[in-house]
């Protein structure tokens, strides 16, 4: 086993979602980068979105860290792997800095990496100092690097809440509230990085900005350990997957699409909403994204609905997952009440819903084994389908998610990690007569 690496290390956290910290991360990221270091970003949590924006940030990619989705080695593996190339390490939080279980701090205090917390100043002057006091404190053992004030509205203004820390808390500067720094968002969160022709302005301005009022010195170097090393076995070998990727279907974890290569697989990417055919493949992955906001192309690509229903009938394997599902339905009807008919592998229809439908980390019980991931949308969907599995939350929140199986059709609205349990993915995606080893017969 090779020794520790050392890498100077921070995790941006919040008090709550909202608050500023894919901005201030991204702006981070892009400002060392700039300044001709290597910077690797983390993504605390599952999130689909976020690391789109920060990878054009840093210009590097993006991978989730999560101690019960990702697991203590495989994110102790990414730290290490990253510490022996990057020249700093930013881990961006998710919801507020102890939400959840485990929460970012759970994961800040577990690889020793200092937090930074930032605090959307609107509208608060003495009372910010409290907050970042709580924030510092509230667990004895947690590394604790300082505070940054984001969405400041004068020189005056960010004055006083730096006059408001006391106990030595260490104040890293503010941004302000300038319109050209924020990075805007619709009902999944943010807008995702391909769609925003202006990104690498703002990221530059939001970097200018810190260079200009905040301290952006390299925090102290962390020691991360280095993990267990399991190398992945070829169950996959010789195994083609065709990978959806498009305006409508984004939302793929890196490390999922690391695993299948990995395992020997080789993926081609296409589009649902351009594309008239599928590439000539065994297998068919449809990840989550936005179809909602392209029902209509997606209806309109008659060729491409053709051969997916092909690929279906021919009983290979297909894997759908929330916007992937949801193009498999008979119907998605946006918020608007615009109704389009799709591929019809799924009997039913899906509805948007102006609210959150449900929000949860999934463990779910599959024949082919168990496999963690997590569940995030804003539609309802109605099947007569009975599901085979439904997935059960580590927290007890909302959305024991059903998963449905049609021959070689595997669908959910669950985002599956697929490292998190190899051999039931092999066994997910391996055409029909495969090996145990994923090898033609």
């Amino acid at each position: 086993m090779n020794d520790a690496r050392h890498c100077p290390a921070v995790l941006i956290a919040a008090p709550a979602s909202g608050q500023g910290k894919t901005t201030v991360t991204a702006a981070l990221a892009r400002l060392h980068r700039n300044q001709g270091r290597k910077v690797r970003v983390f993504k605390c949590g599952p999130d689909f979105l976020d690391p789109m924006i920060l990878e054009r940030a840093s210009g590097a990619p993006v991978y989730q860290l999560d101690m019960w989705m990702v697991g203590e080695q495989e994110s102790r593996r990414l730290l290490w792997e990253a510490a022996g190339e990057a020249d700093l390490i930013l881990i961006e939080g998710v919801m507020g800095l102890f939400d959840g279980t485990p929460s970012s701090a759970d994961l800040a205090r577990h690889f020793g990496v200092p937090v930074l917390a930032v605090i959307d100043g609107t509208a608060m002057a003495q009372t910010f100092g409290a907050l970042a006091l709580g924030l510092a404190r509230y667990q004895a053992d947690l590394p604790f690097a300082g505070v940054l004030a984001n969405r400041v509205g004068t020189l005056r203004h960010a004055q006083l809440l730096e006059g408001s820390l006391t106990e030595g808390l260490r104040w890293y500067g503010a941004l302000s509230r300038e319109t050209g720094i924020e990075l805007p968002s619709r009902h999944l969160g943010l807008v995702q990085a391909s769609e925003l022709n202006d990104l690498d302005l703002r990221l530059d301005a939001a970097a200018a900005a810190l260079a200009g009022s905040c301290e952006v010195a390299l925090p102290p170097a962390v020691a991360f350990a280095a993990p267990q090393r399991v190398a992945a076995e070829p169950l996959l070998a010789g195994v083609h997957i065709a990978v959806a990727r498009d305006e409508a279907f984004a939302f793929t974890y890196g490390a999922s699409l690391d695993l299948l290569r990995a395992m020997g697989a080789e993926l081609s990417f296409f589009s649902p909403i351009h594309d008239t055919a599928l590439p000539e493949v065994d297998s068919l992955y449809l990840p989550g994204g936005y179809p909602e906001l392209h029902h209509r192309a997606l209806a309109a690509n008659g060729s491409m609905l053709e051969a997916i229903r092909a690929h279906h009938a021919a009983g290979k394997p297909l894997l759908a997952e929330c916007g992937g599902m949801l193009y498999l339905l008979d119907s998605l009807t946006d918020v608007d009440g615009e109704r389009a008919e799709l591929l019809g592998l799924l009997p039913g229809d899906a509805v948007m819903q102006k609210r959150l439908a449900a929000l949860a980390l999934q463990a779910v019980e599959l024949p082919e084994g168990s496999l963690r991931g997590h569940t995030y949308h804003h539609s309802l969907t109605s099947t007569e389908l009975a599901p085979i599995a439904r997935g059960l939350s580590p927290n007890g929140g909302r959305g024991a998610e059903a998963v449905y199986r049609q021959g070689r059709m595997t669908a959910s609205y669950v985002h599956f990690y697929f490292p998190s349990n190899p051999e039931a993915v092999a066994a997910l995606l391996a055409p029909a007569g495969a090996s145990v080893l994923g090898q033609r017969p």
